[in-house]
């Protein structure tokens, strides 16, 4: 669209003159009025900016400083390669200047980096880990054309593999703790196969199997050195990029976020329960919180009720409230 049109809106522009690329008729109500693009730029007090030019508002965009020493799990990235820099280059600048994505991202990852890193310690498993899941969901609980689903984008399978139970009425891949629990237990059988935390990273993506099989038909023995399809080759750059734009968003990267922006639980509390519920409507009243609450804090709960002739135990997270047996979380 010419400039001069997203300056007046709508209406009918036509040269007066195919010699003067300055001086425009501007059709608008039946009536013509002579427009000359630089008068009215000069009485707005604008300027037409060359290409390349800084706009002069103090707003400018530029290429990225490529960390000169950065590692995943206490690994390090051979960034002189070429295209290994280069690879990391992209991912840093897609997730920078996405901006509005990455300040989400941001925001969240203080919502619940803190329950991810509490398990991982416990499987000792290095906390960089805890990058894989913000760039597997964006803390979203999302559903793949795959079938993946939850923080950590768990397949079916995988999940009863796993531990975890899916069926039409409760699906503990959405369930944040049972699920980075099950995601660890992966990471754990990942490295006893390869002795590396960047190709347990990677097998995430591709799965044991399919690194395995690229590390022996390739002849290599790292990351690295795999030719992969795109989605694996990016897959460890976009962690090792979301880690360094969080570690460093404020001072590096331009992000303006105060601690009062970021996301946080509220004090809530895990309530045992052992029964059937008729009615998470009802339950939820009881417990002192809506059924939105109820939903929000335990998105395994698919159903509108319970079904539990097993009498499993399951953990109910729900705002803190007196007289009921509990676990504080943060």
């Amino acid at each position: 669209m010419p400039l001069v049109s997203l300056l007046l809106g709508k209406g009918q522009l036509k040269p007066q003159n195919i010699n003067d690329s300055e001086s425009f008729q501007f059709q608008e109500n039946d009536y013509v009025k002579q427009f000359r693009l630089q008068d009215y730029l000069i009485r707005n007090q604008l300027s037409e900016p060359l290409v390349g030019e800084n706009p002069g508002n103090g707003y400018s965009v530029g290429a990225l400083k490529i960390p000169k020493d950065i590692h995943f799990a206490g690994e390090p990235v051979p960034i002189d390669q070429n295209d290994v820099k280069e690879r990391l280059d992209r991912e840093l600048l897609v997730n920078t200047y996405w901006q509005s994505n990455m300040i989400l991202m941001i925001k969240r990852g203080y919502k619940y980096f803190p329950i991810i890193e509490e398990i991982l310690r416990q499987y000792d498993v290095p906390e960089d880990f805890k990058y894989l899941a913000l760039i597997e969901s964006g803390f979203l609980n999302a559903t793949s054309p795959a079938g993946a689903r939850g923080f950590w984008q768990i397949m079916k399978n995988t999940a009863r593999e796993y531990g975890l139970e899916v069926n039409s009425n409760v699906d503990e891949r959405l369930n944040l703790e049972l699920a980075t629990h099950a995601a660890c237990k992966y990471f754990l059988k990942a490295k006893k196969r390869f002795g590396n935390w960047t190709l347990v990273a990677a097998s995430y993506n591709r799965g044991i199997y399919g690194i395995d099989r690229a590390l022996k038909k390739q002849k290599v023995d790292n990351y690295y050195d795999l030719w992969l399809n795109e989605e694996t080759s990016r897959y460890v750059f976009r962690i090792l990029a979301v880690k360094d734009i969080f570690q460093k968003y404020d001072d590096r990267y331009g992000f303006d976020i105060g601690k009062e922006d970021r996301y946080r639980l509220p004090l809530l509390k895990k309530v045992i329960i052992d029964s059937t519920i008729n009615d998470l409507v009802e339950f939820s009243t009881k417990m002192g919180m809506t059924y939105k609450e109820l939903k929000i804090y335990n998105p395994w709960l698919i159903q509108s009720h319970l079904n539990n002739s097993s009498r499993k135990e399951y953990e109910f997270l729900i705002p803190k409230i007196e007289n009921t047996k509990s676990i504080e979380i943060q």
